[in-house]
């Protein structure tokens, strides 16, 4: 890479004896007698030598002239005699007025040059030109002023303008031009030799170049209104009060014959009435023809010196800093679709791309009634606007508004200093353009206040214009009043946040009736406040996925305008509600997992020994006859059962995620959550892509979520559970088959039972003796398996009375004090002996229990009252005898993630939404998603094993 290595130079670099040779592209000498030309390519000769010889760079020959005759030719081949005195560089100079003759007529050359006098008496009226080299008719002020080309004091030369002394002139202008975000007020080299001549010719000949000029520079001041000062906008404005007789234009009041309209008035309030007194007179669709879905702005242009150039379209990018296709620079302008674009351009392209600045008068076209083209005035916001030293513009409130009417994109001209023909100090560039589209309340027709632009300019101080860069942008933003639409989610949060205190307090009343307690202490308001928050995140989650729904089916599927998206500023309210929905859904889902993590259950064996055995007695050295042990697998088998259905849920949460994925990544339902009209669900790779809206990412994954859900609810419970497997039945059967019942307490005093006693008194046999009991239960030949005669009802809600409980906790005190060997081999013998003790005690008690055998702790069964049912609490206390509530919806599964898809669904789509919110991306947040599933699935069943070993004294390494 070395190999090939060169050094970077310049032609700056130079300096004054060498050139910059091209062919090199490095700096090469000169000769004898040489320095650099202006170009910096080439040598020439030195002050009094002339050309011999010429063929570029180097090759240049040079001879001294002679002693009488110093001078050398504008060209520089020749010497000659320079009767007036010479240049800096050695060439003939003549006085003002006159020009420099240095070739007869016939091109020979002259032995000495002549300085002749311009004739400016009233026959000629000539004045030698800009050059010096020829004599030209001189500027008509001269004549009208003095008749002759000459103009003497009193009268006042400005601007190669001649004026005559007289009262009522403009005052004097101050040439300045501030630059506020730099702190820097300069002497601007244009403002000083055009500002008081435009305002001169203005005033007194009405030429309307000059007025266009002394505009430009009010506009390149930034229409800044100071009563202390007469700069450009001061003598403009004086200008603008002194000619309200000569009438205005088209009816406008802020449109005077002569002058350029820049600005709409400084009367308070006037920027609301011209934004929203009137409509727009035409309408605009999302799906028609090509004038009605585009906005045509049209642009009347300038150049500084106040001449207009074309009218120009802004289609194809003339405001657009950024490059890009002519499609998506075009899209910028299809009504409904938000357009952003930003990028950094280098300082050095910007000072190359707008060396002379353009001036912009924007309108909108439209066709009249009568099918003529009309313009409507685009007013202008001009952030960097001062009155009177503070920058209005910048106010909230719109009525402070001072509204303009022309603009420029960059400036390079006010920044310079002393010489026109140098780089400016200071440039001034439109960095942020913004056209804000206002629909109009309660339209059906697409009606739109008149549109506005606000730019935003930045002072940049020319250091180093190749590593200087300035980020520009420009964007299309559609907007409407939301403050109904913010009014109605404020009294639906109302109306559901009331319901959902009114809800939380039910189901608080309902805990405490089944924890057995009426004291309302810290714990019951804790329990409030837990209820309270599920609730209302369940509030919050109706609201937000409504919204999005709205949204995206009212804004998509409209075709003549009615609503437009909100802003990303008012997007606001709307992600603190989803933020709030996920905070408050995890603090409940949190909630269950402990719930579900503590539950007490066991598991209640119905076998009893087949004969006896004969065994040793330890200690005694003689043998008894004993019962025969029942075998402890059935238990072993059933709690496997249990633990593996403990975290199945009533969909495939792994499809979930993937279909959702699907639907939006490769289907493309994601383009749906684009800022624009389209409700295409796939784009052209070289359409432009709008923005995406964070209301309408939320509803289409949402309502992708809540569909596939919902289908997938339908699909296992219709088809997958009636023809292939059901788990949380085939769990009830297994446990009829296994004589095991379960009983569970999920509060302190109300739970579950399954009833699991086998018709058949016995289920420890072999293979035959089943296959035939089964068959005897299918052909109806022995009783059912409910828990009363004559009934199939095997599960059931369970409301103990409080004597019950405390006999159990008494039994469970026993079982759980060393919380049961931790290894069956290493377990000391009274431990193991107290625990199997213990087991064999609530075996016997809750088997006796469901017997009816504890008569002061009995039980009845009942049907729950629709409206218990409704509520999910029970009316009835236990207070002699326990309730056993038909059951035939499985309601166990109240503990297990079966009976709680629903929390379970919400969290897992708030979670999604939130991860998207952040990222704006959906595949992270399908990835994250199912992370989270799989991480809780783990704690949920580690936890929950753990539980089940700890309270059904099952030993763990049995649980696979």
């Amino acid at each position: 890479a070395r190999g090939f290595s060169v050094p970077l130079q310049r032609p700056t670099d130079c300096g004054a004896d060498r050139y910059f040779d091209s062919t090199r592209l490095a700096c090469a000498p000169c000769g004898a007698h040489q320095r650099q030309s202006a170009g910096g390519s080439s040598c020439v000769c030195e002050s009094g030598y002339r050309m011999v010889s010429s063929n570029g760079g180097f090759s240049v020959t040079c001879e001294k002239c002679p002693e009488n005759m110093s001078g050398v030719t504008q060209d520089g081949w020749n010497c000659i005699t320079c009767p007036k005195g010479l240049t800096s560089k050695g060439n003939c100079k003549c006085p003002n007025n006159e020009i420099l003759v240095e070739r007869s007529i016939d091109g020979v050359l002259l032995k000495e040059a002549l300085c002749i006098h311009c004739n400016g008496s009233e026959q000629s009226f000539s004045a030698s030109d800009a050059s010096g080299s020829r004599c030209v008719r001189c500027e008509k002020t001269f004549i009208q002023v003095s008749n002759s080309c000459d103009c003497n004091s009193p009268n006042i030369l400005t601007g190669g303008l001649c004026f005559l002394a007289r009262e009522g002139l403009p005052p004097k202008g101050v040439a300045v031009v501030r630059f506020a975000q730099l702190g820097i007020t300069l002497t601007s080299a244009w403002f000083l030799k055009n500002l008081q001549s435009s305002a001169f010719a203005c005033w007194l000949y009405s030429n309307l170049t000059a007025c266009q000029a002394l505009g430009n520079m009010c506009v390149m001041n930034m229409n800044s209104l100071s009563s202390s000062t007469t700069d450009a906008c001061g003598l403009f404005q004086y200008i603008f009060v002194s000619t309200a007789r000569v009438g205005i234009i088209h009816s406008i009041p802020y449109w005077r014959h002569n002058l350029p309209w820049l600005y709409y008035g400084d009367q308070p309030g006037l920027a609301s009435q011209v934004l929203e007194k009137n409509h727009f007179p035409t309408t605009f669709t999302f799906k028609g023809t090509d004038k009605d879905v585009k906005l045509k702005f049209i642009a009347a242009s300038f150049d500084a010196a106040g001449n207009f150039l074309k009218w120009q379209s802004l289609e194809g990018g003339i405001l657009q800093f950024c490059p890009d296709t002519q499609t998506k620079l075009n899209a910028a302008y299809i009504f409904g679709t938000t357009y952003q674009q930003s990028c950094k351009i280098s300082v050095s392209k910007i000072l190359l791309d707008f060396a002379n600045p353009v001036f912009y008068d924007l309108f909108l076209e439209y066709n009249g009634d009568n099918g003529q083209q009309h313009l409507w005035a685009v007013p202008v916001l001009n952030l960097n606007l001062q009155y009177n030293e503070k920058f209005v513009n910048q106010d909230n409130n719109m009525n402070n508004w001072l509204l303009t009417r022309r603009f420029f994109l960059v400036d390079t001209l006010s920044g310079k200093e002393n010489d026109l023909g140098k780089p400016p100090r200071v440039i001034r560039i439109a960095s942020k353009i913004t056209i804000s589209i206002r629909l109009v309340p309660h339209t059906q027709r697409g009606t739109i206040y008149p549109p506005l632009i606000t730019v935003a300019y930045t002072d940049v101080l020319i250091q180093s214009p190749e590593t200087q860069n300035v980020m520009v942008s420009f964007a299309v933003s559609y907007e409407m009043n939301q403050s109904e639409a913010q009014i109605q989610t404020d009294i639906a949060l109302g109306v559901l946040g009331g319901l959902a205190v009114l809800w939380s307090l039910l189901k608080t009343a309902g805990w405490k009736r089944r924890t057995g307690s009426s004291i309302i202490d810290l714990q019951t308001v804790f329990k409030f406040l837990l209820f309270y928050a599920g609730d209302l995140a369940n509030v919050f989650f109706i609201i937000t996925l409504g919204t999005g729904i709205y949204w995206l089916v009212f804004f998509k599927a409209q075709q003549f305008v009615s609503v437009l998206l909100p802003l990303p500023s008012q997007e606001e309210d709307f992600v603190t509600y989803v933020a709030c929905a996920f905070s408050l859904k995890a603090l409940q889902f949190l909630h269950l997992l402990v719930s579900q993590l503590a539950i007490d259950i066991f598991f209640i064996d119905w076998e009893r020994p087949k004969g006896k055995v004969l065994k040793a007695v330890e200690g005694e050295g003689v043998t008894k006859s004993a019962a025969a042990p029942v075998s402890i697998w059935r238990t072993y088998f059933i709690a496997n059962e249990w633990n593996e259905i403990q975290t199945i849920r009533k969909i495939n949460p792994l499809f979930q995620v993937l279909a959702v994925l699907f639907f939006l990544e490769v289907v493309g339902f994601s383009n749906l959550a684009l800022m624009d009209a389209s409700s295409s669900l796939t784009r052209s790779s070289e359409s432009y892509v709008a923005p995406w809206s964070r209301i309408l990412r939320f509803g289409v994954s949402a309502a992708l979520w809540v569909a596939i859900a919902i289908l997938q609810v339908i699909f296992f419970a219709v088809i997958y559970e009636r023809f292939v497997e059901d788990k949380i039945s085939q769990f009830v059967d297994l446990c009829c088959v296994s004589n095991i019942s379960v009983f569970l307490l999920s509060h302190n005093c109300f739970g579950h039972y399954i009833h699991g006693r086998s018709v058949h008194g016995h289920a420890d046999t072999n293979m035959e003796e089943m296959n035939m009991n089964l068959k005897r239960e299918a052909e109806n030949l022995c009783s059912q398996r409910g828990l009363l005669p004559n009934t199939d009802d095997q599960t059931f809600q369970i409301s103990i009375s409080r004597k019950m409980r405390l006999h159990y906790d008494w039994i469970h005190e026993t079982l759980t004090r060393k919380r049961g060997p931790t290894r069956l081999l290493d377990s000391s013998a009274n431990t193991f002996e107290q625990s199997t003790r213990a087991y064999n005690a609530m075996n016997k008690f809750l088997s006796s229990f469901i017997d009816h055998v504890h008569k002061e702790m009995d039980y009845i069964v009942k049907d729950k009252l629709l409206l218990e049912r409704l509520l999910g609490m029970e009316f009835m206390e236990p207070i002699e005898k326990s309730i056993f509530y038909n059951d035939e919806g499985h309601s166990f599964s109240d503990v297990l993630y079966y009976g709680n898809e629903t929390t379970l669904l919400i969290f897992d789509i708030l979670f999604f939404s939130v991860v998207d919110l952040a990222s704006q991306s959906f595949v992270l947040a399908a990835i994250l998603t199912y992370l989270q599933q799989e991480i809780f699935r783990f704690i949920r069943n580690t936890l929950g094993q753990k539980n089940l070993a700890s309270k059904t004294l099952v030993d763990q390494r049995f649980l696979i």
